[in-house]
């Protein structure tokens, strides 16, 4: 490995970062992290941190889970990679399907389709639901319908479903056919609301319009995260999962749930539609999947879905969609040494109470701190902050500012991430009470910083 001075003369020169502007890294030289060790990071100056983001909200088991290590090096000496394409497939994968199928039977899944990460499972479930309802005999349905302020990643279709601009406007024109409706985000949203349940019917009755004015027939799937991510931790009021789901049946649209962030613990049931109580007809998974130590994801499907293909004589039901990694050996066998991790820990009730602990933790930050205008979370080990410069107007905050809250907090000893005016927390899953503590203590320190 280079030395040093060597990372730090060449640090964003020849690569370029996600979601990030080049000149801006060139400037601000990302944080050089070479160690992780438990639920904390170091850097390339030595200095240690808790991970308050878990890599990129997928690190639930931390930085030293052997058992996945283990079987990532045991299966590169078996079987570094197969392809699962026509013809072959792999020992890993197919156990692993049978474990994840007994894993997601309670939200009605029973089979899965392999990928090589989020915005793969993205792509694929879209795909595939235009290509159900084509082998029914429903080819006009093709359109999909979204929530503003959703992330569903960066291919072209799950671009286009995105409900922010940041992921849209600059790679417009984007595929047709993608409706948005608001989100139920107390804090900012067009019916001016702050009640969740009164939001929650307010946001359903703007679907159920949206449905009515493209027509049913034409409205391939509804595609939503259970608890909004990047888009800030925006959490639906009990009722409002239920009531797409309704409106779905009602209508003959098919309920894609995005599972990439919430699967496998995160909001402390085993999924988010099972957090709701609903079953969806497909679901995206990834990050977790793996706990971050290989790009791997999958895509789950219900049994009638799948009924649909695996019944059809047409030749329609071929599928045209699948990737050089998809049911990857080395993934597989990571995938299923951490699924077995996960549930042999039951990290769901950790994530229940730390989960609990950081939210109120951060509600007295913010009667602290003039400067934190919303806390969101409660449901399990996700969290944010969103900042604003007046409460009263709710103004966002400037850029330089949140940025020095993000010095200071990280100088003190913990790394947040910071999306637009919001800090999101999302730290591993196994993190213990004191961790929390100095998560929160660390936060103090960066909010007090503006005096």
């Amino acid at each position: 490995m280079k030395d040093q001075n060597f990372l730090k003369e060449n640090n964003a020169r020849h690569l370029w970062h996600p979601m990030a502007h080049p000149a801006d890294s060139l400037a601000n030289p990302p944080e050089i992290i070479t160690g992780g060790d438990g639920v904390e990071i170091t850097d390339v100056d030595g200095h240690r941190m808790i991970d308050a983001v878990g890599g990129l909200w997928n690190v639930n088991l931390g930085y030293s889970c052997t058992p996945v290590k283990e079987a990532i090096t045991r299966q590169l000496d078996a079987l570094p990679y197969y392809s699962t394409f026509r013809g072959t497939t792999n020992d890993a994968v197919i156990e692993l399907s049978w474990m994840l199928q007994q894993f997601f039977a309670p939200d009605g899944m029973s089979r899965a389709f392999f990928t090589s990460g989020g915005s793969d499972s993205v792509e694929v479930a879209l795909r595939l639901a235009r290509q159900y309802h084509k082998i029914r005999g429903e080819g006009g349905r093709v359109k999909f319908l979204s929530l503003k302020k959703g992330y569903h990643g960066t291919h072209t279709l799950g671009a286009s479903v995105n409900g922010n601009a940041n992921f849209r406007t600059q790679y417009e024109p984007l595929m047709p056919g993608c409706y948005h409706i608001p989100a139920p985000y107390t804090y900012r949203n067009p019916f001016n609301e702050a009640d969740p349940a009164r939001l929650s019917q307010l946001c359903l009755a703007a679907l159920e319009d949206e449905i009515k004015f493209q027509d049913p027939s034409t409205i391939a799937a509804f595609i939503m995260e259970p608890v909004l991510g990047a888009g800030g931790v925006i959490v639906p009021h009990e009722s409002f999962m239920p009531g797409v789901r309704d409106l779905c049946t009602r209508h003959g649209i098919l309920l894609i749930s995005d599972e990439v962030i919430t699967a496998f613990g995160r909001t402390g049931a085993w999924s988010g539609a099972r957090l709701w109580g609903v079953q969806p007809d497909m679901m995206c998974t990834a990050k977790a999947i793996t706990n971050g130590y290989f790009p791997f994801g999958a895509v789950m499907i219900s049994g009638a879905v799948a009924g649909a293909f695996e019944d059809d004589t047409s030749g329609k039901g071929a599928i045209g969609s699948g990737y050089t990694y998809s049911g990857h050996p080395v993934g597989a066998a990571a995938a299923i040494a951490c699924l077995r991790e996960t549930e042999r820990l039951n990290i769901t009730d950790n994530a229940g109470k730390r989960g609990a602990q950081l939210f109120a933790g951060l509600e007295a930050l913010k009667e602290k701190h003039p400067v934190v205008g919303d806390v969101r979370g409660g449901r399990g080990l996700m969290s944010a902050l969103e900042l604003v410069a007046d409460r009263g107007t709710k103004a966002p905050i400037d850029k330089a500012t949140i940025a020095r809250i993000y010095r200071k907090t990280l100088e003190a000893g913990v790394m947040v991430r910071v999306s637009g005016a919001n800090i999101i927390l999302s730290p591993p899953l196994v993190i213990d009470a004191s961790h929390v503590d100095q998560i929160l203590a660390a936060l103090d320190q960066g909010l007090g910083s503006l005096g």
